[in-house]
């Protein structure tokens, strides 16, 4: 008997290290798919500043969605910070997230980076744009998304594969803006002008038009930025495209209140801060992104990409859309 109370004593022993910490009522709990050495330098100053006592948990989007739906009521999460408007809407779709009301976040924050109905908001920026070889590619002869479906670009394109979230996102867009039948038209096209099958990342994509492999192709501006300090001469430049139409495709980085939050009145306070002039080319220039608050300057490694007029569909439509999106890239055979 003392034997077998040894053990299972033990046993909770175990059990007990392996359950997350209780969250006292004046902390925050933060999960991140923001990776910690970007959001680990924010909670250092605010807590600095505030006294607020925070603890985050780093992973992918995935686990961590599945992780807050399995703690349901019993999770210590207060605030989720994810990568893209379309994982955003999913949390709230599922649950996961609740609506708030702030005149801060509503004022620093435009309307099409943020939930319409509270449940999310953009904290930094990224485009979604055309990179091209300087050495092979003028600018004038692009012009759009839709163009790199043209003869042309005939094994010529380059596209990273459908599976990512951010060709999803930026799939489901083209939806809101033109329409099933013409969406799928248009994507057939650049799968027509392929010179490669689809890549696993942004910077293999750059890697092989660096290579000759194509001259044309479709990146978030942040991954341009890190090949750029890799390479300071790199042979690619940035274009922003569709500037007479619908504008460039943006996405954002953001967070929402989760729904079962112990602390969402610091939650809140939180967001505030981070959307802040202040805060936010912190948040931002961590990852070459662009501050959402219009008051702020992005940092100058950023603006000397250029201006551009961005998209001001609202990103909730690259959740919304998501689903008919993978559906259409499947039909049209973009793997």
């Amino acid at each position: 008997m003392s034997k077998f109370l040894g053990e299972f004593m033990v046993t909770l022993l175990v059990f007990a290290m392996l359950l997350p910490a209780v969250a006292s009522a004046d902390e925050l709990v933060i999960y991140s798919a923001r990776k910690e050495h970007l959001i680990q330098p924010l909670i250092d100053i605010y807590s600095a500043e505030t006294g607020t006592s925070i603890s985050f948990v780093t992973d992918k989007e995935g686990p961590l969605l599945q992780r807050l739906k399995a703690e349901g009521k019993n999770t210590h999460a207060d605030l989720l910070i994810t990568v893209d408007a379309g994982n955003l809407w999913h949390a709230a779709s599922e649950g996961i997230l609740q609506p708030i009301s702030s005149a801060i976040l509503e004022k620093n924050i435009p309307a099409h980076l943020r939930d319409p109905e509270g449940y999310w908001f953009g904290l930094s920026e990224r485009a979604r744009t055309i990179v091209y070889s300087t050495e092979r590619v003028k600018p004038a002869e692009l012009s759009s998304y839709e163009a790199l479906g043209e003869k042309q670009w005939q094994k010529r394109l380059l596209l990273r594969t459908s599976k990512k979230v951010y060709n999803q996102s930026l799939i489901a867009m083209l939806i809101a803006e033109h329409g099933q039948k013409e969406t799928e038209q248009i994507v057939r096209a650049w799968v027509g002008n392929l010179a490669a099958s689809p890549f696993s990342s942004d910077t293999k994509l750059m890697e092989a038009i660096l290579a000759g492999q194509g001259d044309v192709g479709i990146v978030n501006t942040y991954y341009f930025g890190r090949l750029q300090k890799k390479i300071p001469e790199l042979k690619l430049a940035l274009f922003w495209p569709n500037q007479k139409t619908g504008g460039v495709h943006v996405n954002v980085s953001g967070a929402g209140v989760t729904r079962y939050a112990k602390n969402p009145v610091g939650a809140i306070k939180f967001l505030e801060w981070l959307s802040s002039e202040k805060a936010q080319n912190l948040f931002a220039d961590a990852n070459m992104e662009y501050p959402v608050n219009p008051q702020v300057k992005a940092h100058p490694f950023v603006t000397a990409w250029g201006t551009f007029s961005p998209s001001t569909q609202n990103l909730a439509d690259a959740g919304r859309l998501q689903s008919d999106a993978i559906m259409l890239m499947d039909r049209a055979g973009y793997r």
